[in-house]
């Protein structure tokens, strides 16, 4: 049956801007490429087709194929990262950064991340525009299987917006339920998303009324008492041993 819009995937991807490889679902092609990150989980995503999870040209390409296909197809500028806006160069003061610019430095401010392109005098000129803005981009993909199971989809969603695998789910009656393993708080990216995913649950999930985030933190298990060391007094040397020992 056609892939449409709504149905969940796992696909399996590697995208080019010329000849080199900027993202890939492939753990070795990113090796080889040298953008491989060892804290990124790699494998096969999970997406929602027609909600933007990828770029929208890669996105039209899947609309309507069959589970098991796959191809490759250009994207052009207009349904990849844009066309590069002369409007995002910004000239930059060098008094606002703490170190001393220079060219490939980059920055973030008001938002939104930058790159040095230039220094000329005391200021520095900024291309905030996506570092693929205004390329025609290349995918290959593989569709491997549709998703039917909803713990399974959002599962997939977690993954695509923090990265992690190691949260727990359960669905029972009108409440999604997620198990966060302890001290998530201090991942940024999982902060800067739960709200999205909370957002797409809502939007996906018309049975689902209730999203708890249940964080269990046990009591640490006491260390076990080291061994009694018995100490022993040094024997008293007398004019006895020091006879029996010469």
């Amino acid at each position: 049956m056609a892939l449409q819009e709504g149905d969940f995937i796992r696909l399996r991807y590697t995208g080019r801007a010329g000849e080199n490889i900027f993202d890939t679902t492939d753990e070795e092609n990113a090796k080889e490429e040298g953008i491989f990150n060892p804290r990124a989980e790699y494998g096969p995503v999970t997406v929602r087709l027609g909600s933007h999870h990828i770029i929208i040209g890669l996105e039209d390409e899947l609309m309507g194929k069959e589970v098991g296909a796959e191809g490759e197809v250009d994207v052009p500028p207009e349904k990849a990262f844009g066309e590069h806006d002369e409007e995002a160069m910004k000239s930059v003061p060098v008094t606002q950064f703490r170190e001393k610019p220079k060219r490939g430095t980059r920055i973030e401010a008001e938002g939104r991340e930058g790159v040095v392109v230039d220094v000329i005098g005391r200021r520095a000129v900024v291309d905030f525009n996506h570092p693929l803005a205004g390329k025609t981009l290349n995918y290959s993909y593989t569709i491997l299987e549709k998703v039917e199971d909803p713990v399974e989809q959002i599962k997939g969603l977690i993954k695509l917006f923090s990265g992690r695998t190691d949260i727990g789910i359960s669905i029972a009656d009108g409440t999604a339920e997620l198990e966060l393993p302890p001290a998530i708080a201090y991942d940024r990216r999982w902060m800067v998303w739960r709200g999205t995913l909370v957002r797409e649950i809502f939007e996906y999930y018309p049975d689902v009324n209730d999203v708890v985030m249940k964080e269990t933190i046990s009591r640490p298990a006491k260390p076990e008492a080291a061994p009694e060391v018995v100490e022993t007094e040094e024997p008293v040397e007398t004019e006895e041993t020091k006879e029996a020992e010469e």
